[in-house]
């Protein structure tokens, strides 16, 4: 005789219906994955939309336990500025437990967030968003960071997407309505005033810094990429702008943009804006607020037929980032093209032609900043390196389009890169 996990596995209906004749529906994630772990079932099948994925028992085991020994040495806490620390009014996460990178950081700081909420820290979560919301209030928009150094950047805008994973264990419509909603809107506009392009799509760049920090920028640019050093700082400061385009992307340094970062409209920052529209057009109504609804709902599908228009390559059949300056887009295929995926914006035809270029980035351990191929000059962000965060974005790009074993393959992956 069957025992129920193998009964429940089997139920053509599919894994809503698993969770619906189960009840699952009304349970907090944590409870699901335990009775998924008890019948021996995956989260994918039993349709469990939020879950980590399902990896071997002693790698994720490993894992876990690590993570859950050192949540709390990843936790600060500073309310008062202090020299260049810009205090935060509730405890922060950190991406190092020691060491260097001790603030709190923009882009970082959704993975964390996914972390721990999976981990049922929803209050931590809460407290990071709180922050950043706090450094909308005082500068007008979310920076890089908690140091008034990063002042002149801001970093990937995850932070709808953030509020939106939170709101979805919480619940809370008052808080939606009185202190996110608001705070989205002003980092929304932070975009579209700063870093739209007369087509429509937006770009990374800088908030202006002072000479000094301008050439000092310019100078880390030359010795990235292995070039000489201007001495005129007219012929400095491009790179110098350069330099700060590729800190706001979070790829610093890679051979996507070269260096003239600030002269692209990038596949990954647009997906992440349309994503923030779509979110907002749902934030408006979960608030009942109509007529921002459909003014969201428009943006979005203007910046989605811009995307298919500019940043799609046909010969490829995949999302590049485009040069802005001269109309050409980029030929290196990269980890950023899975972006409109993870945003939901693409066709299921084009999310298979991106799919089918999978094995160019696909490694022992997981998946490659970008294609091999030449010209690449060895940074941080090429070829072969990986990073977690691309990791993520890519498993659930793949799981979002119903790639769910591709997912699973590079899932599994991940914990053996050691």
């Amino acid at each position: 005789m069957r025992n129920f996990g193998e009964t429940i596995k089997s139920n053509p209906r599919g894994a809503n219906a698993r969770r619906r004749c189960m009840g699952l529906q009304e349970l907090p994630l944590e409870p699901q994955l335990r009775l998924a772990r008890q019948l021996g079932l995956t989260s994918l099948e039993l349709g469990i939309a939020n879950a980590p994925m399902d990896l071997p028992a002693d790698a994720s085991e490993e894992a876990i336990a690590y993570i859950a020994r050192n949540w709390s040495s990843t936790v600060r806490s500073a309310p008062e500025d202090q020299g260049t620390l810009i205090g935060l009014p509730r405890p922060y996460s950190t991406p190092s437990i020691s060491g260097v990178f001790q603030e709190l950081y923009y882009w970082d700081t959704y993975f964390i967030n996914m972390g721990l909420l999976a981990s049922g820290q929803t209050e931590q979560a809460a407290n990071n968003i709180e922050n950043m919301f706090y450094l909308i209030d005082r500068f007008g928009w979310m920076p890089n960071g908690n140091r008034t150094f990063y002042l002149c950047r801001s970093q990937p805008p995850f932070l709808s997407q953030m509020v939106r994973e939170l709101f979805e264990h919480t619940q809370d419509r008052a808080w939606l309505h009185a202190r996110a909603y608001p705070a989205l809107q002003q980092e929304y506009w932070f975009w579209h005033t700063h870093r739209t392009l007369e087509n429509g799509l937006s770009r990374y760049g800088g908030e202006d810094p002072d000479d000094t920090t301008l050439r000092e920028l310019g100078r880390s640019l030359c010795e990235r990429f292995g070039l000489a050093s201007p001495e005129s700082p007219e012929q400095l400061y491009p790179y110098g702008r350069a330099m700060l385009a590729l800190a706001e992307s979070g790829w610093d340094c890679t051979s996507r943009f070269g260096t003239e970062a600030q002269l692209y409209a990038p596949v990954d920052l647009n997906a992440l804006l349309y994503r923030m529209e779509r979110n907002m057009e749902w934030f408006a109504g979960v608030l009942g607020l109509d007529a921002e609804r459909s003014q969201w709902r428009s943006r979005s599908e203007f910046r989605r037929a811009r995307m298919d228009e500019l940043l799609w390559e046909p010969e490829r059949g995949c999302y590049c980032d485009y040069r802005f300056s001269d109309g050409h887009r980029s030929a290196l295929f990269s980890a950023a093209a899975f972006y409109p995926l993870f945003a939901g914006m693409c066709s299921p035809e084009r999310a298979a032609q991106v799919v089918s270029m999978l094995p160019l980035l696909e490694m022992p351990y997981g998946v490659a900043c970008c294609e091999k191929t030449g010209g690449l000059l060895g940074l941080q962000w090429d070829y072969p390196n990986g990073w977690a965060c691309l990791q993520y974005i890519v498993v659930m790009a793949l799981r979002r389009y119903g790639y769910k074993r591709g997912a699973q393959r590079i899932a599994e992956k991940i914990p053996r890169a050691r």
